[in-house]
């Protein structure tokens, strides 16, 4: 068993990771390769899976950090104080947490995602990384800027010296929401013209002829590019989770399937 897994090349210090479905031992619409523990699929299942990533990533099996996400803004810093921390403290540090940041070396953080956008930050000059879990509505609360201030305060880092990848998630074509969707973001200052625009409805029972539909992938890119990140460090992988089947969606198996995680590992 061995985890297929979508790499990232960031830098030769690093390795970035998108996990896909297959490697794994988990059944029903958690197969195969599922490591999160959040979302009911069965604990030796994740188990077993957690231990053939470490394997694959050559470290130890509690040095993977894998927060349990609530769509807010909250960044952890995983230090000294996290590893040296018992098996119940740490998971009380990464409750409620949507992004995770290290300047430790062999500690692997990540984030997991069903269609919601996952980023992946790497500081070239201080060798600090990041990764952020931005659904719609992190995304409307700009957690990636509120990330980028995290990286600064913490490691002294300059976003000029940022690179970034937009890993596995929804497109602008399958995200299709409601009326209050767009208005949230509306409300909070966002450029609609840029992110937004009206398509013909994706199910047929719907009465509604056309439907808002939002670019969750831009808003982030723009929030980076806002935040000081140069547009020549970003790098979208281009990938609809909707749509490709490698990956897990919730928006195509229901809330009670598997995660992507994707993650980095400073070497």
């Amino acid at each position: 068993m061995r985890p297929e897994l979508m790499h990232y090349d960031l830098a030769s210090w690093a390795v970035a990771f998108s996990t896909t479905r297959l490697g794994g031992v988990s059944r029903g619409p958690y197969a195969s390769f599922n490591v999160n523990a959040y979302c009911g699929d069965d604990p030796g299942c994740v188990a077993r899976n957690r231990e053939a990533l470490a394997a694959t990533l050559g470290v130890a099996v509690d040095h993977i950090v894998i927060p349990h996400q609530i769509h807010e803004t909250h960044c952890r810093a995983i230090g000294t104080r996290y590893l040296e921390s018992d098996g119940q403290s740490r998971r009380q540090l990464l409750e409620g947490v949507d992004a995770v940041m290290t300047s430790q070396r062999g500690v692997c953080v990540g984030v997991s995602t069903a269609d919601c956008i996952p980023l992946l930050l790497l500081d070239t000059r201080r060798k600090a990384v990041a990764a952020v879990h931005a659904g719609w509505r992190g995304t409307r609360k700009r957690i990636v800027e509120t990330v980028v201030r995290a990286m600064r305060d913490t490691f002294g880092t300059e976003p000029a010296s940022l690179r970034c990848v937009i890993g596995p998630g929804i497109s602008m074509e399958s995200f299709e929401v409601g009326q209050e969707v767009y208005d949230a973001f509306a409300q909070g200052g966002f450029d609609m013209g840029g992110i937004a625009k009206r398509m013909p409805r994706m199910h047929a029972d719907d009465p509604q002829p056309e439907k808002w539909h939002i670019d969750l992938k831009q808003c982030n890119r723009n929030q980076l590019l806002a935040a000081g990140v140069p547009a020549s460090g970003i790098t979208d992988c281009a990938i609809d989770t909707l749509t490709d089947s490698r990956f897990f969606s919730a928006r195509r198996q229901g809330v009670a399937s598997g995660r992507i995680f994707t993650a980095i590992l400073l070497k």
